[in-house]
């Protein structure tokens, strides 16, 4: 703190005590602010320190809490229909549904993503997004789905569940079943999967039943081997060779019936996981001028086909492969088996034959490779009698 010295001449005892408290004052105020200024640059201080001993971490932004959109069918002008599980309109009618939200996007079935006709068509408003179809036919029928959108600037993503959905039946009376331009369609059964026969129907009070071609006859639907259901068609849980052959499915509604699409059904023994072979060479080490065979063998489910290739270090001269297959049934634990083996045979066994063999075996869930390797020796000295 710098202190001025102010020399006054003549100055009288009232003046002296009005300059000597004007100085007190001026002392005071220095010191106030020095104080202010020392206590202002701790604070600055451990700031700086705090900011080195611990980062300030940025949280990750979190998608906001999305209310569930609302959808409504408009019957006509300001007249609104809450939407249920399923929607029934006539064909030629338009269809509009109005789900309610900022940020939506729709699904609907493929046939219409298919088509270019410009029948469909959305509006976005303020609160709401409108899906309206016009010309509607029978083909239309599907599920129809409304998701709400979470966007972070121009990336957005569905969110699923808090999506609403309904399914529309367009009814035409001279259509009961959803059109397909196949008249046969092959269904391939898998045995560790349920196959759907995707009869639709376009009206939920048509009658359904299956029936099969050769023999004639009407397959009994259970509900637990094979259900039926409006809005997928007939579904077996398991299929089985039984189930194989050609089927279709019959609707009646009133006075009219008719039948739909053929399904030509094939039954496969689908594995139900990738093949897990073995492999031995008929000897580790062979001497030039002797044989080797190395088997390839794969135990699994009956009826289960295994395609087997072989990679051999005789390939790189342009030895051709000779291989011998076979397929049997083994009993095993108390059930049976399919053993599937390739055998590859090397005759004449030479230097370049030595290496590695790699057995590769493939069903229809994948396939699996394994390997072993064989020393080949110099040739025997065949000593003298």
């Amino acid at each position: 703190m710098t202190i001025r010295f102010v020399t006054l001449v003549s100055v009288s005892g009232k003046w002296k005590n009005v300059l000597f408290r004007t100085f007190q004052c001026q002392k005071k105020e220095h010191q106030a602010k020095a104080r202010r200024e020392k206590k202002h640059k701790g604070k600055a201080a451990v700031t700086k320190s705090k900011a080195k001993s611990s980062p300030k971490t940025t949280p990750l932004p979190r998608a906001p809490s999305l209310s569930e959109p609302s959808l409504v069918h408009v019957v006509e002008r300001r007249r609104f229909d809450k939407v249920g599980e399923s929607l029934t309109v006539k064909a030629g009618d338009t269809l509009e549904l109005r789900c309610k939200g900022k940020s939506l996007d729709w699904t609907y079935p493929e046939y219409l993503k298919e088509e270019d006709e410009g029948r469909l068509r959305f509006i976005q408003r303020e609160k709401y997004n409108s899906l309206i179809l016009v010309n509607s036919t029978a083909a239309d029928t599907g599920e129809y789905t409304c998701y709400p959108l979470y966007c972070e600037e121009r990336d957005c993503r569905r969110i699923y569940d808090k999506a609403v959905k309904t399914f529309i039946f367009f009814s035409d009376p001279q259509e009961l079943f959803v059109p397909s331009a196949d008249y046969y369609e092959v269904v391939q059964m898998r045995t560790n999967r349920p196959t759907t026969l995707p009869c639709q129907v376009t009206s939920p009070e048509a009658k359904v039943t299956l029936h099969r071609e050769f023999p004639p006859e009407e397959v009994k639907v259970d509900g637990v081997e094979i259900s039926f259901d409006l809005k997928k068609g007939f579904t077996i849980r398991q299929p089985k060779p039984h189930h194989a052959g050609s089927l279709f499915c019959m609707a009646s509604l009133g006075d009219l019936r008719q039948i739909s699409t053929k399904y030509m059904l094939i039954y496969v023994n689908y594995p139900a996981s990738p093949p897990a072979p073995t492999i031995k060479a008929s000897s580790e080490s062979v001497h030039v001028g002797e044989n080797l065979q190395v088997t390839c063998t794969v135990l699994g489910d009956l009826n289960v086909a295994i395609d087997f290739t072989w990679e051999y270090p005789g390939e790189k001269i342009g030895r051709p492969p000779y291989t011998q297959e076979s397929t049997r049934t083994v009993r095993t634990g108390g059930r049976s088996l399919q053993q599937s083996e390739t055998v590859l045979l090397v005759d004449e066994v030479r230097p370049v034959d030595q290496g590695t063999y790699i057995c590769t075996a493939q069903n229809l869930e994948g396939s699996t490779s394994i390997s072993t390797s064989v020393v080949v020796l110099p040739a025997r000295t065949l000593r003298s009698a």
